[in-house]
């Protein structure tokens, strides 16, 4: 899980996610340190062969990037199964929030690093809605129908779309509490993608 702007998290509150700065920010603007963090959520802790195999790429590589996050406090060692010749990792957090502010960092290499960032969440975005369609099919036909895509076309002030985004997220954070950690009977992951944005083409901008 990765966001992008809204209030930073409480970590007394909220210890499962990250708030990132200017230098951790460019420790993940990197695609597969951002495929590693995401597989290590999604999957547990891994080795990285284990890792290199899911995402079909060598184990040298995710060794190196898996290394890099470990540095910039995004992975830990698995203490609990790191005790034979491989290394196992898991992350330390459950998610990551990207601070708005450091789009006006004077540095252009961190405003630089939050467009990547943002772009990567993106395509990640595009791609697991582009997978759901193309096997919507396979779904169960309970869960066909529990799916949504949908868009709406407002207008808003600034201070109504943050009330409006942030009333959304508690929403979906309420039931993410509601969740135990292992999946009861019924249950599967449920994937849910919020994109807001003012429009900017021509039409919309006068």
């Amino acid at each position: 899980m990765h966001r992008y702007g809204g209030r930073m998290a409480d970590p007394k509150k909220n210890p499962e996610t990250r708030n990132l700065d200017a230098r951790s920010l460019r420790g993940l603007a990197h695609p597969l340190r951002m495929q590693l963090l995401d597989a290590l959520r999604r999957f547990g802790p891994a080795t990285a062969s284990q890792l290199g195999d899911r995402l079909g790429e060598s184990s040298g590589a995710t060794s190196y990037h898996l290394r890099q996050l470990a540095a910039h406090g995004f992975v830990e060692d698995d203490p609990e199964r790191g005790k034979g010749r491989e290394r196992w990792w898991r992350a330390v957090h459950q998610g990551t929030r990207t601070d708005e502010n450091l789009l006006y960092d004077p540095d252009p290499a961190v405003r630089g690093a939050v467009n990547t960032l943002i772009h990567l969440q993106a395509d990640a975005h595009t791609r697991e809605l582009s997978t759901f369609l193309g096997t919507f099919h396979d779904v169960p036909e309970e869960w066909r129908g529990a799916s949504n895509i949908s868009d709406w076309s407002l207008h808003l002030t600034p201070e109504l779309a943050r009330e409006m985004n942030e009333k959304l997220e508690a929403i979906v954070e309420s039931y993410k509490a509601a969740v135990p950690g292992n999946l009861a009977p019924g249950e599967r992951p449920y994937r849910i993608h919020l994109h807001a944005f003012p429009r900017t083409d021509e039409e919309n901008s006068k």
